[in-house]
């Protein structure tokens, strides 16, 4: 195995991160990496340490953590602070987040069931061809009020804005 080297171009540091170099340009603006050193011909170059730090960064991100909470965290760290608890209660913000999505899903199954039997029945009583009017009865469902389209869309808004 290839022992790392001190430093790292902003290229290696990312390929070895498995994120891009606009990533870091963009964890570095938003306060998450230090600025780099630049090499003489302007390279920015990243101290090897910080590769755990990127990667660290990723699995935060990737359990709910946002940038400017992950930013906040690091400067109270900077200045001396053990945010330990404040992220525990983060943490403990997300699981409740993803509970209350997974509570979403599995009402928006369960409705996708029930239509699903009611439009098999629909089918039965009509011959092919036959229009079963299968949408339009979305109109006229007992549980549209609770009905929940947006329980997918919202883990999309999360990883999106995780970035």
């Amino acid at each position: 195995m290839k022992a790392i080297k001190a430093y790292l171009r902003s290229g290696e540091m990312a390929r070895l991160a498995g994120v891009s170099p606009d990533t870091l340009r963009h964890y570095e603006r938003k306060g998450l990496l230090p600025a780099p050193r630049r090499s003489p011909n302007g390279y920015r170059e990243y101290h090897s340490s910080l590769l755990d730090r990127v990667r660290m960064i990723r699995r935060a991100l990737s359990v709910g953590f946002t940038i400017d909470e992950l930013a906040s965290i690091f400067r109270q760290r900077a200045n001396g602070g053990a945010p330990c608890r404040r992220v525990r209660a983060l943490a403990e913000e997300k699981l409740t987040e993803v509970e209350a999505q997974l509570m979403e899903i599995k009402t928006l199954r369960d409705d996708l069931r029930s239509m699903l039997r009611d439009w098999d029945s629909r089918l039965a009583r009509s011959a092919d061809g036959e229009r079963a009017g299968l949408l339009e009865s979305l109109a006229s469902s007992r549980r549209e009020e609770k009905l929940s389209p947006l329980a997918p869309s919202a883990i999309r808004r999360k990883k999106v804005r995780s970035r």
